[in-house]
């Protein structure tokens, strides 16, 4: 299955991309566009014949019967018996999902209505902020999104507490108002220890003011009971079925912040914009299809020509949260080691994920990625235009800078241009060598630039929606199972374990490392 694309990737380390737009057709050939978005991967190694071989391994690996298996709702999540469904909860079209056959549309569609109406009560004052406190899928997500879409608030103010660290949520609560706050509690079992520890103290907050806390939470958990031990009306309570994975959940109460900022209608745009893509990725052909090119493309790079990273670099500040999003939804879904089958992997899985926004990053990392001995695929994405339009020349300038990194990735800089460069300075002889040196861009960098008109709600959800799919792609090539997170759980079982150590109730047999560092903690008086 393999064993072309590894062919013609042995062939691409020779290649030299700038040499590859002697084409004058490749920038149109080696691009996709799909409702005012535009995806251009021409600035990468890729030839007609690797971009065959690629396609025909989704082919042998059968994703379209995957892709077609996700949506009727069959039971993909094999390791833990559960169909995979973040898609049901923006279908806007009426069709039925059926679920060991019954329609989870009208559940999910009532508690859409639900969210709703509360939204635009709280929306109505006297609530002037919202906390929400989760941790992993239930704060990156709405977090990202609401930052992301400041243009379009008109609600009250939201912020977002994760780390179990006391300064995150001290330093959040510090200036607000308990009389005119609500406290969203976004824990789908109402059990998980750092965010039911936030939100205690929220409650303590609230109670030490003279405020009645009950009133001013709600609760984004299948646990109603729970909810309603810590005063939680159930009017305030907004759950969803296992079939929707945390770090795939911002499309329904997990958004509840989103769609408190925003409001309703605008929430509606931001699934319509996501459902257009699970249309897309379900209906375009092979070579317009972007979930399934971006998906072909990492593999290329990680896979294929061994880049054990990848850079997101969004031109824009209000995605500064955009990396961090989508480094827990590519690692905690690809990052495994065995096959479904639970067969230990033949190659690598989930590339490295990071990345900040530009211009910031070219002023710090980008030094690495321009001349550094390690190759980073970039993957740039920038909007067309702002929204600040008395700041035009701002996002002008922002695009500019954009458009030159990927240009300058690709070309780089010779020696002899160097040399010129130094000569022009004065430079002669040895130094002017030594200095040229220093001044070499090697080039040949690939990158890939998603260009889109505006981010709106519907286009921030098709770019939520294209990376989702990305990651079922390159899963199902990969053989892997991208929707469970077994990693995640060993290491808060174990912190259990050292919290009783730390508290002295316990002196288990363990490693001398963590014994010192217990000692040490323990002695500064933890």
């Amino acid at each position: 299955m393999w064993s072309e694309v590894e062919e013609v990737a042995k062939a691409a380390r020779d290649i030299d991309i700038t040499g590859l737009f002697s084409d004058p057709t490749r920038a149109e050939t080696f691009s996709t566009r799909f409702d005012g978005m535009l995806f251009d991967y021409s600035k990468t190694a890729l030839t007609v014949p690797a971009r065959a071989a690629l396609l025909t391994l989704a082919q042998t690996a059968d994703v379209a019967a995957r892709r077609a298996a996700m949506f009727a709702g069959e039971a993909i999540n094999e390791t833990e018996a559960r169909p995979v469904l973040h898609t049901a909860l923006r279908n806007l079209s009426g069709q039925p999902v059926m679920v060991e056959g019954s329609d989870i549309m009208a559940e999910i569609t009532e508690t859409r209505a639900r969210m709703a109406r509360f939204a635009d009560t709280v929306r109505q004052g006297p609530i002037t902020d919202v906390v929400n406190i989760g941790i992993g899928g239930s704060h990156l997500g709405p977090e990202m999104a609401v930052r992301a879409l400041r243009p379009y608030h008109d609600g009250p103010r939201c912020h977002f507490v994760s780390n179990v660290d006391g300064a995150d949520i001290a330093d959040t609560l510090a200036g607000l108002n308990p009389a005119t706050t609500l406290v969203i509690v976004a824990s789908k079992t109402f059990t998980t220890i750092e965010t039911m520890t936030n939100a205690a103290t929220a409650q303590a907050w609230m109670t030490r003011a003279g405020v009645n806390p009950g009133p001013q939470f709600a609760a984004v958990s299948s646990a109603a009971a729970r909810a309603a031990d810590w005063g939680i009306d159930a009017s305030a309570v907004f759950g969803f079925g296992d079939y929707v994975g945390g770090r795939y959940s911002v499309w329904g109460p997990i958004g509840l912040p989103l769609m408190i900022a925003i409001g309703p209608d605008r929430f509606k745009d931001f699934l319509r914009g996501a459902e257009a893509m699970d249309q897309h990725f379900q209906t375009a052909t092979p070579l317009e299809n972007m979930p399934l090119l971006l998906g072909l493309i990492g593999l290329w790079h990680h896979q294929g020509l061994g880049h054990g990273t990848r850079a997101v670099l969004p031109y824009d500040q209000r995605l500064a949260r955009l990396p961090a999003y989508l480094q827990q939804l590519e690692m905690e879904s690809n990052g495994k080691r065995v096959s479904m089958s639970g067969a230990a992997l033949s190659r690598p899985s989930g590339p490295v994920v990071w990345g900040e926004p530009g211009t910031n990053g070219q002023h710090a990392f980008y030094q690495l990625i321009h001349q550094g001995t390690a190759v980073v695929p970039c993957e740039f994405l920038v909007a067309a235009t702002g929204h600040e339009p008395e700041l035009a020349h701002h996002h002008r300038l922002l695009v500019a800078n954009c458009l030159a990194q990927s240009k300058a990735l690709l070309r780089g800089r010779s020696l002899d241009e160097a040399r010129a460069l130094m000569r022009d300075a004065g430079y002669t002889g040895p130094e002017l060598e030594r200095q040229a040196a220093h001044r070499v861009f090697p080039g040949n960098r690939p990158s890939t630039t998603l260009i889109y008109d505006r981010l709106t709600p519907r286009r921030l959800g098709q770019i939520i929606a294209l990376y989702e799919h990305r990651v079922f792609v390159e899963g199902v090539i990969l053989g892997i199972n991208s929707f469970d997170q077994w990693g995640v759980e060993l290491g808060k079982v174990l912190a259990v374990d050292v919290d009783a150590m730390l508290t002295g109730d316990t002196n288990p047999t363990r490693d001398g490392s963590t014994a010192a560092l217990v000692a040490f903690a323990r002695a500064a008086g933890v």
